[in-house]
């Protein structure tokens, strides 16, 4: 399994509220976020870890690269308009077949994560299988419609009438997706959201996996409540 790692925004609200350190750099469990991710990632069986920064993070960067891991590692500097131009630009280094993708704030138990991975690699039908959760957490959260085998039917700004699931920002998928992802960006498409619209319009075989919790780190004070998440048994 490859995966990737978005982490190219600015981390201005952390910034505001006096969190000195770049939000990939900010420590859960006494590691920083970033270095948290590609632990697990490496302990589920990684081949490949790709990485988007941008441009004003040289913190993160020189961080990046004094890392020695078992597998390579593709560190890609940009600044982007949204998460979807961030995908894209990842998407020109992430190799074909299977991959993970996910936010460096998206904060998840690792043995939750290792189950939904082991889902995806052992699903030969699917064209991508999406973290949902019942949880609350984004202060604008996209609402997953879906049919009672757990195919994903519509993307949702607001919720609708027997909402189940947001996403959780962790996104399963093969590299059919990137024909998606490049017409999105011919057409001028933006946000990631919309990308996702576009993968159920296309008729791609999304399957949405359901974890209990997943939160975000967006303000000061979610840096302790994913902390004290992370450490409680499952």
């Amino acid at each position: 399994m490859n995966y990737a790692i978005i982490a190219a925004g600015e981390g201005s609200r952390l910034a505001q509220e006096g969190v000195s350190l770049p939000k990939p750099l900010v420590r859960l469990d006494g590691q920083p976020m970033i270095e948290r991710l590609i632990n697990i990632f490496l302990r589920c069986h990684a081949e490949s870890i790709s990485i988007i920064v941008n441009e004003q993070m040289t913190e993160v960067q020189q961080f990046l690269r004094s890392l020695t891991l078992p597998v390579p590692l593709n560190l890609v500097v940009r600044t982007t308009p949204s998460s979807m131009h961030s995908f894209w630009h990842l998407s020109q280094v992430l190799p074909q077949g299977k991959f993970c993708l996910t936010t460096v704030d998206t904060i998840f138990r690792e043995d939750d994560f290792a189950r939904y991975i082991q889902a995806f690699e052992n699903d030969k039908e699917s064209d991508g299988l999406w973290a949902v959760t019942p949880f609350i957490d984004d202060e604008k959260p996209l609402y997953v419609e879906v049919d009672e085998d757990m195919r994903i039917t519509a993307f949702c700004d607001k919720a609708f009438e027997d909402a189940k699931y947001v996403s959780g920002g962790i996104y399963a998928m093969t590299s059919r997706a990137f024909t998606t992802l490049n017409r999105c960006i011919e057409q001028g498409v933006s946000r990631m959201r919309n990308f996702q619209r576009a993968l159920v319009a296309n008729g791609l075989n999304l399957r949405a996996y359901a974890i209990e919790k997943i939160v975000d780190v967006d303000h000061a004070a979610d840096i302790a409540t994913a902390e004290q998440f992370i450490q409680q048994p499952s």
